[in-house]
């Protein structure tokens, strides 16, 4: 049976906003420089204070992105699921990982070295802009959940990001009607309880904008639950 490689995956990659605009040549030489990387369920990518290790994206399961106080407290920040590219923090700025990314379950990823990725934006400077557009779109992202934090009620916040993850963020061409979260998860992600979330939850599901399920919640109304948030 032949071995699959990362251009046997460029439809699913395609099915991403980010990936689907980038310029022809600068697809293929992704997939050129990229490899297969297989993760075990709870398998670490990398560690916050990492080096730079390169460009990923996800192809099947998930990544779980969080961090750690000093007392052992994690704060989920985000799940990512495919086809989402991420990594490119340390693309730019040559800084140590900013945050932990683990497995989760079982995951296919492909991994766009540092080094050659570096050698080759350095040959094709042109092609900054586009990597450069990957960071502007989580930024802007990042800035709305933080006036998010600051402003809405977190009943809105629990809808808004329960909508953004069946969106994939705003990346994926198409719609996802279950979303794979636990409500522990979700509710680190807003900053809250899980009794709080499970209360929240439940005022939602008898809006029938969700149902609850185990490990996963299912949209059953998502111009609902935009609407909503």
């Amino acid at each position: 049976m032949k071995k699959r490689s990362p251009r046997d995956y460029r439809d699913l990659l395609r099915s991403g906003k980010w990936f689907a605009g980038l310029p022809e040549a600068l697809q293929d030489r992704l997939l050129h420089l990229a490899s297969l990387r297989q993760l075990a369920g709870g398998e670490r990518l990398f560690s916050r204070g990492d080096a730079p290790c390169g460009l990923y994206a996800v192809l099947d399961g998930g990544i779980r992105v969080s961090g750690f106080s000093e007392s052992g407290k994690e704060a989920v920040l985000t799940l990512l699921d495919p086809p989402t590219w991420f990594g490119e923090i340390a693309v730019f700025d040559q800084q140590p990982r900013t945050h932990d990314a683990v497995a989760e379950p079982a995951s296919l990823i492909v991994h766009v070295p540092q080094v050659a990725l570096e050698q080759l934006l350095d040959a094709h400077p042109r092609y900054w802009r586009e990597l450069g557009l990957l960071v502007t779109t989580k930024l802007r992202l990042a800035f709305t959940a933080m006036e998010g934090m600051a402003l809405l009620p977190i009943v809105v916040r629990l809808a808004r990001r329960l909508a953004l993850m069946a969106e994939g963020y705003g990346e994926r061409t198409h719609l996802s009607r279950t979303v794979e979260v636990s409500q522990e998860q979700l509710a680190m992600m807003v900053s809250t309880s899980r009794q709080t979330a499970n209360h929240l939850l439940k005022e939602l599901e008898s809006r029938g904008l969700i149902r609850l399920q185990y490990g996963s919640i299912e949209i059953l109304d998502l111009e609902g639950l935009r609407n909503y948030a």
